[in-house]
């Protein structure tokens, strides 16, 4: 299943504890908690790890769009 997150949003998957060892970018206030869950943050408009996407902001979304598709169009 895709598992995807932009701005704050990565707050949920944080909580749900499936970040642990997944590059993924996000909303740079939150950086430190994406890194104390244990994920590979980078500066990205998105990044895609095997079925996780995530993005920055809002800005990113044409990105983060067309990642999220292409993620869900190879797993069906």
């Amino acid at each position: 299943k895709c598992v995807a997150a932009i701005c704050h949003g990565g707050w949920l998957a944080i909580s749900a504890g499936v970040y642990k060892g997944v590059r993924v970018t996000g909303s740079p206030g939150i950086k430190d908690d994406l890194m104390n869950a244990g994920a590979i943050w980078e500066d990205a408009p998105v990044v895609v790890d095997r079925h996780f996407v995530s993005s920055r902001k809002p800005d990113d979304l044409p990105w983060f769009a067309h990642a999220m598709i292409e993620v869900i169009r190879n797993k069906v």
